[in-house]
């Protein structure tokens, strides 16, 4: 594991994967830790503390919070497919697929991911020309001849957005790196960064647990402070139904995946009472890099490409009311099958 990486297991059997030494708070927490920290820097009103070696950011964490504090660990954070086990699959080169038809509405779609490569289906258009992506995506960031394990993963689920939504305005933001590794503190430097201007619809596909299994105070508020914005996320390739964060939030939709005949759970999917809907996501087909095998297009498994097929869903329908109305049109349950710890089904283009 890398040495930025540590596994932490308060509770038995329920691993998670934090920043070692770092934690997350507000101006007040910060102020009640200073005596724990050997370094401190500040972004959009969130405190990044690096400890003091040999305290325990877990137990910090709970210190706070019982003094009425908000803080967290600094999580990490994965794209799903792959990670804590789950069995999806890698990306396999697939033929190309036709663009869909051109346009440009008015929903903007934020896609924090691993950023977006240069490709037919939108080089033209005027949100990537126009300099509404983050940075370009890399095959290679870490020079060692191969394709990292995740990269292509954004420019993966802007094809998938598209072709439920082919005239969503796509916002990409780099929040993971080529092996699809963040953590919470990037994730809320980018929720800070939509305050002034929120998309329509916000997809994140990517997640990982918390060491005590109840959601991050710091992402929480931070996500209810988008009130206008449809957020969906991945429930995570787990294969179990331990909340998965920021999924399992209240007010997020959480999307499982459903297998390629789109009937069943997908045998990696996440699945439980906080899951919202689900869509197909095995094996399937979207935009990719052009690197080795691949030539643009790839075929691929993972919660995180249900959750991107359910933002075009949504999108598509925000075209003609407000993103609210949308997520309640998508996942109507008088007009929509549901399975039971999976949600609604949101049937997708093929």
């Amino acid at each position: 594991m890398d040495a930025d990486i540590e596994r932490v297991q308060p509770i038995p059997g329920s691993p998670a994967l934090i920043r070692p030494g770092q934690l997350l708070t507000d101006a007040s927490g910060a102020q009640a830790a200073s005596r724990w920290a050997a370094a401190v820097t500040e972004a959009d009103g969130v405190f990044r503390l690096r400890l003091s070696p040999g305290v325990d950011v877990c137990d910090l964490v709970i210190t706070l919070r019982d003094r009425g504090h908000r803080a967290s660990a600094n999580h990490v954070l994965r794209g799903q497919p792959l990670f804590f086990g789950g069995p999806a699959s890698r990306p396999f080169p697939a033929d190309p697929i036709p663009a869909p038809p051109a346009g440009e509405g008015h929903v903007t779609v934020a896609v924090p991911d691993t950023g977006v490569a240069a490709h037919p289906w939108w080089r033209e258009s005027p949100w990537f020309r126009g300099g509404g992506h983050d940075a370009p995506e890399s095959p290679d960031s870490d020079g060692d001849g191969e394709l990292d394990a995740q990269a292509g993963h954004g420019t993966f689920i802007a094809g998938l957005v598209l072709r439920s939504a082919p005239g969503a305005r796509l916002r990409p933001i780099r929040v993971l790196d080529g092996h699809g590794i963040g953590d919470e503190a990037g994730l809320l430097r980018i929720l800070a960064r939509m305050r002034d201007s929120p998309p329509q619809v916000l997809n994140l596909s990517f997640g990982g647990h918390t060491f005590d299994d109840l959601p991050s105070p710091l992402v929480r508020t931070a996500v209810e402070e988008l009130t206008g914005t449809a957020v969906v996320a991945c429930a995570g390739n787990t294969a179990s139904d331990r909340p998965f964060w920021p999924a399992a939030l209240p007010g997020v939709i959480a999307v499982g995946a459903l297998d390629a005949a789109e009937e069943a759970r997908a045998p990696f999917s996440a699945y439980g009472p906080w899951v919202d809907a689900c869509a197909r996501g095995e094996w399937l087909s979207s935009t990719f890099l052009a690197h080795g095998a691949f030539r643009g297009y790839a075929r691929w498994s993972g919660t995180s490409f249900a959750a991107a097929a359910v933002s075009g869903a949504i999108a598509a329908a925000a075209a003609t009311t407000t993103p609210q109305e949308a997520v309640a049109r998508v996942l109507d349950p008088e007009h929509a099958r549901r399975i039971p710890g999976l949600g609604t089904v949101v049937p997708i283009r093929r």
